[in-house]
């Protein structure tokens, strides 16, 4: 019998030191999530490059293992201030760190001491284990959209079985977005300047890679260089003096908040936009300005920073 891709199921638990895989549940650890693509078995092969008296492939050798899976999360809050949302251990698997203040949830990056997840993936049937995974992520906030987080692990493979999902699967915590327009999306600028916003995406662009040496081997972040694109209605100079931004590379602060009520707003900022290729195009005969960022960091690991308020 045919599988079905809409049977699917993601759960993720943070780990309390590598190689400890944690025990992922139904009732707490579901992930609510579209568009996942997987990779079940990534590999790493070297040619044999065998000589012999006649013409054809030698061979390969398979030296290094792993499984890949990303998808997207919607991006809401947990729905009561102070309380992190359902999303918040995959930011910690992509290198963030949690702060709870008062009423709000702070996410910054770090630079060492990176945490790692279990995720256990079921697909119509089959199980997938993933151990010690680690991620990047990035955001889409697009004007007559759902905002999203799309989310990139690797890990440990582990054999795939036949073994059905949990039955006690709860959503609960994973609040209903809120579209993006003006009245939900109330705030956002750019070096203070806060004219009509097309669409914003950051990346936090972690470098991540599958290191595979003798007595060593596992997904590390080894740099990140976070990103964006912005589009919004081409402005005046006088208001935004965007070729000067970007010929003399002058930073920018960043920000845009999503939400309105207590609980469930969400604010992404960054310190120092630098502005880059800017190009013309046009929405509904309406002239618009596109441009590429590099987000930098100001005192450090504080290049993109997250808020649950």
């Amino acid at each position: 019998m045919a599988k079905s891709a809409k049977k699917t199921l993601l759960m993720a638990k943070l780990q309390t030191a590598a190689g400890t895989e944690a025990v992922p549940t139904g009732a707490t650890d579901s992930i609510l999530l579209r568009n996942l693509t997987a990779t079940p078995l990534s590999t790493e092969t070297v040619e044999r490059a065998l000589l012999r008296p006649y013409m054809g492939n030698a061979g390969q050798i398979v030296t290094t293992v792993y499984t890949q899976i990303e998808g997207e999360v919607e991006l809401a809050g947990s729905g009561t201030p102070g309380k992190a949302p359902a999303w918040g251990g995959l930011l910690r698997g992509c290198g963030f760190a949690e702060v709870v203040e008062d009423a709000e949830v702070v996410y910054t990056p770090v630079s060492d001491d990176f945490e790692m997840l279990t995720l256990h993936y079921y697909l119509d049937g089959l199980f997938h284990k993933i151990t010690d995974a680690r991620g990047t992520v990035s955001f889409d906030i697009s004007a007559k959209g759902i905002p999203f987080m799309r989310f990139r692990f690797m890990g440990v493979y582990h054999p795939i079985t036949d073994q059905a999902a949990p039955t006690d699967v709860d959503f609960s915590a994973f609040q209903t977005p809120l579209g993006v327009n003006k009245k939900n999306t109330p705030q956002w600028s750019l070096g203070g300047y806060s004219g009509c916003l097309q669409s914003l995406n950051l990346d936090l662009a972690n470098s991540l890679v599958w290191r595979s040496l003798i007595s060593c081997e596992g997904a590390e972040i080894t740099d990140r260089q976070p990103t964006g694109q912005i589009s919004l209605e081409l402005p005046k100079i006088a208001d935004l003096n965007w070729p000067e931004m970007v010929r003399n590379a002058v930073l920018q602060p960043l920000s845009i908040t999503h939400g309105t009520q207590p609980g469930n707003i969400v604010t992404l900022s960054a310190p120092g936009a630098q502005l880059s290729e800017p190009s013309y195009s046009e929405a509904d005969n309406v002239a618009m300005l596109g441009m590429n960022m590099s987000l930098q960091p100001g005192q450090g690991n504080d290049d993109i920073k997250i808020v649950v308020s």
